[in-house]
């Protein structure tokens, strides 16, 4: 009597299957662990903005005695041959008075700052305020600016000059904290905020997608 011949077997082994998860499972792990990398770099981009900023601050104050944004001689000390009133001056009052955000155009030293540093070869930038590129930016196209501190210091932070940057996202903005201060957005010498209209507002909690200012006092 004939046999019917066995069927032959289709689909994949569990020994094919367990190897696809693998790959799978390893690919996955790749992105996961290259957006974090990519996260970090940016995070230690906008670290760098903090660290460089207070750096500039202190070569003007080493080379000119004077503070930057302040300085009422600042024409002397860094305008070139020739054009003797290529900066704003400030009043020599001790402070960086203005808004860290300040609009470009405004009779601010906040902005005089930028303008003094950049003529005097301590920072890159147009030294131009009608410019739209004048005012600095972060890596990821927020607002950077400086300012005194004490009672008018946004978020509160403490420390004689202020440090803000804008338009951070919750999940680089915690890592920022981490990395300059105590990790703690309402207290330290780094605070976070939201603005909607407005001074900054302080906050407890971050959300990953929301977009928030840093602020670093020293």
């Amino acid at each position: 009597m004939k046999t019917k011949s066995s069927v032959g077997q289709t689909g994949f082994t569990l020994v094919e299957i367990s190897i696809v998860l693998v790959i799978i499972g390893l690919l996955i792990g790749g992105v996961l662990k290259g957006q974090e990398l990519i996260n970090s770099a940016k995070v230690k981009n906008l670290a760098k903005d903090f660290t460089n900023t207070q750096a500039i601050l202190y070569a003007y104050q080493d080379k000119f005695r004077a503070l930057p944004g302040d300085d009422s001689r600042a024409s002397e000390h860094v305008c070139p041959q020739g054009t003797p009133n290529c900066v704003n001056a400030g009043d020599a009052s001790g402070t960086i008075d203005g808004d860290w955000d300040a609009a470009p155009t405004a009779s601010a030293e906040s902005i005089y700052f930028w303008q003094h540093v950049r003529f005097a070869n301590l920072a890159t930038g147009s030294t131009d305020t009608t410019s739209p590129n004048f005012p600095p930016f972060n890596s990821i196209g927020g607002r950077i600016g400086i300012q005194s501190g004490g009672t008018v210091a946004p978020l509160g932070v403490p420390g004689s000059y202020v440090i803000c940057s804008a338009g951070i996202p919750g999940k680089l903005v915690r890592q920022l904290d981490n990395t300059l201060d105590d990790g703690d957005p309402s207290t330290g010498a780094m605070r976070i905020g939201i603005t909607t209209a407005g001074p900054a507002v302080s906050i407890a909690s971050l959300n990953d997608g929301t977009a928030y200012v840093a602020c670093l006092g020293f």
